[in-house]
């Protein structure tokens, strides 16, 4: 689905919420939230309308397609100014992509050695229990506390 700017009087039409949800494959109550957490700028008018210029469009694109990425909405916000600003927008995304894939990676290891460690724990007996040395402790009945 195609935008085009309606002209009136010379400028630009902006669009409504409503027309902006649809256009971006939103519900009202996002675009609403998005607009909440800073990431979009509506202007509210003297009837409670709120109205939003063309760009936001491929704004909240952009933004669908980084959540599907992987990128919370805080890196969203932080990252989306530099962005705009950057001489070279492909660049900028490849090293923004390269950022993530580090922390990815990191992530990654930390998550495979907690499996490790819970794999080490099955079967055990008390599997919440360690002794000093780092190894599973021997079986021994555990309640929870008051029980």
């Amino acid at each position: 689905m195609e935008y085009r700017s309606k002209v009136k009087s010379g400028r630009r039409r902006i669009m409504r919420i409503g027309e902006l949800a649809a256009q971006a494959g939103l519900t009202t109550d996002a675009v609403r939230f998005y607009e909440k957490v800073g990431l979009v700028t509506g202007r509210r008018l003297p009837n409670g309308y709120r109205d939003f210029p063309p760009e936001t469009l491929p704004w909240l694109h952009y933004v669908r397609t980084a959540q599907s990425l992987g990128f919370s909405l805080a890196e969203i916000a932080r990252t989306g100014e530099q962005l705009s600003d950057a001489p070279d927008q492909a660049a900028a995304l490849s090293a923004l992509f390269a950022d993530k894939i580090q922390v990815i990676d990191t992530r990654t290891a930390e998550l495979t050695a907690l499996r490790a460690e819970l794999a080490s724990r099955v079967g055990t007996g008390c599997p919440l229990r360690a002794d000093e040395a780092g190894s599973v402790a021997s079986p021994t009945p555990w309640r929870a506390p008051g029980r």
